[in-house]
């Protein structure tokens, strides 16, 4: 396999022959390092990552389990509008007067029917119970966006590790030739023996870099299989499948826009409509109601009905309203000025919210703004690393340079590529999480495809 670059290291903005683009193609092609359990693996794409992310991650299917919970809540309400129907039997024997059991006299056969026909604390609890569904909706989505995050970090981080690797066996191949070289000197009595151990010291250092980039892979590659839920020996991802970036107009007012489109203050909001509504019940509730009811009874003749009641027959049945009027209920008062506290604490809570995302999504698009120019400082400082190890090697085609000229060019070149990568990765992750603020990060990490038919765990139609 030769690893392929990711589109964002592209740049367009460096001029000169020599580009950071066209060095990392020229390391990364032929690159045949691979771990020996990916030798039969099937390549990932990121966008497959993503999907296969959001169908089996645990995060989603909690996050969908509290939609359908939310959801079954509104429908318990709704609900209570349609005639409840419960049949029955309250068989017994009796001793002298027929006393009832459990409410009801004995009989054969009990059915009844109960609804609501006008609650005003009823209609508000209904209210508010469906904007907490809508509030679970939009926390469903937020937690969407977090798992879709999550994977592009871990995908895009992965891919840093393994260019990394590819460039350290590289770097170690030329470090062992130069302390053999070293080596060589040292016996001719040309070198020291504290040159060779700076050459020793070349090596130990591209092991460790090599030992840390391993184990960085190795975690990640776990991570990204238990997000997706494929095994992490059949995992080999694509870097150049990542999408490439779109620019940043650091002139834009992000803060509003992700202010008015952010699910964290959508979900704030609802919750706040949900806590008002339910104050406003609470309130109602000391207002008049009506319930319907019906019953139908079939009495036996065992149960002394004939000895008590002249005119016993054994089929039964009322139909009627049941009109309740609160006269008079302190409690129920005290719970509604509860509820009023709970409302303003909600209320103030959003504000709060909504300031918050507003500060952070500017900290983060000024941070972006700084760290792109930092990256752009790493690249051509690389670059630089990379021009001054040709020209070392030039001189030492030439014969005109020592060998201790190009082991510093080397080491200085290994370091600044060091320092490029993780800059770039610095700003990806930055980038990647304005994307999230903004909202636009499912349409970047999913072209073409719209939220409801990507959702694996779609909520529930009204």
């Amino acid at each position: 396999m030769t690893l392929r670059l990711p589109p964002w290291l592209h740049s367009t903005t460096l001029s000169g022959s020599l580009t950071a683009a066209s060095i990392l193609i020229l390391i990364l092609s032929g690159a045949t390092l691979i771990p020996a359990t990916l030798s039969h693996a099937e390549t990932l794409p990121l966008d497959r990552a993503v999907r296969l992310a959001l169908a089996h991650g645990t995060s989603s299917a909690i996050a969908a389990a509290d939609v359908q919970r939310s959801f079954a809540s509104y429908l318990e309400l709704r609900n209570n509008y349609f005639p409840q129907l419960i049949g029955g039997s309250g068989l017994g024997y009796t001793v002298g007067y027929p006393l009832s059991i459990e409410g009801s006299p004995p009989s054969l056969l009990n059915v009844v029917a109960q609804s609501t026909v006008f609650s005003p604390s009823g209609i508000q609890f209904l209210h508010a119970a469906k904007a907490d569904w809508h509030a679970s909706e939009i926390q469903n989505k937020d937690q969407r966006n977090a798992v879709i995050q999550d994977v592009v970090l871990t995908y895009a981080e992965l891919a840093k590790w393994e260019a990394r690797l590819v460039r350290l066996q590289q770097d170690e191949a030329e470090s062992q030739k130069l302390e053999r070289a070293v080596a060589e000197r040292l016996q001719a009595g040309v070198d020291s023996a504290v040159d060779l151990n700076k050459a020793k010291l070349v090596i130990a250092r591209v092991r460790l870099h090599r030992a840390e980039a391993h184990g960085s892979a190795d975690v990640l590659r776990r991570h990204l299989s238990t997000l997706t839920g494929l095994p992490a020996s059949s995992i080999e991802i694509d870097p150049a499948t990542i999408p490439v970036l779109p620019p940043v107009a650091f002139d834009e007012d992000l803060p509003e826009k992700t202010a008015a489109s952010s699910p964290t203050v959508k979900f704030a909001e609802q919750h706040s409509l949900a806590e008002s509504l339910r104050a406003t019940a609470e309130h109602r509730a000391l207002l008049p109601s009506i319930d319907f009811s019906a019953q139908y009874a079939r009495f036996s003749t065992f149960n002394n009905y004939e000895e008590y009641f002249p005119r016993f027959q054994k089929d039964n049945a009322t139909i009627g309203l049941g009109i309740r009027v609160p006269l008079f209920n302190a409690s129920q008062r005290a719970r509604a000025e509860a509820a009023d506290a709970e409302a303003l604490k909600a209320k103030n809570q959003a504000a709060a919210t909504r300031d918050q995302v507003s500060e952070e999504t500017l900290k983060l698009q000024r941070a972006a703004e700084q760290l792109e120019a930092a990256r752009e400082v790493a690249q051509l400082e690389y670059q630089l690393a990379e021009s001054g190890l040709e020209a070392a090697q030039t001189k030492i085609d030439a014969q005109t340079g020592t060998l201790h000229e190009l082991a510093d060019a080397r080491t200085q070149a290994a370091e600044r590529f060091l320092l490029f990568q993780d800059a770039d990765f610095a700003y990806q992750r930055a980038r990647l999480t304005l994307l999230r603020a903004t909202g636009d990060l499912e349409n970047w990490a999913l072209p073409g495809s719209e939220s409801s038919s990507a959702n694996a765990h779609a909520a529930p139609s009204k």
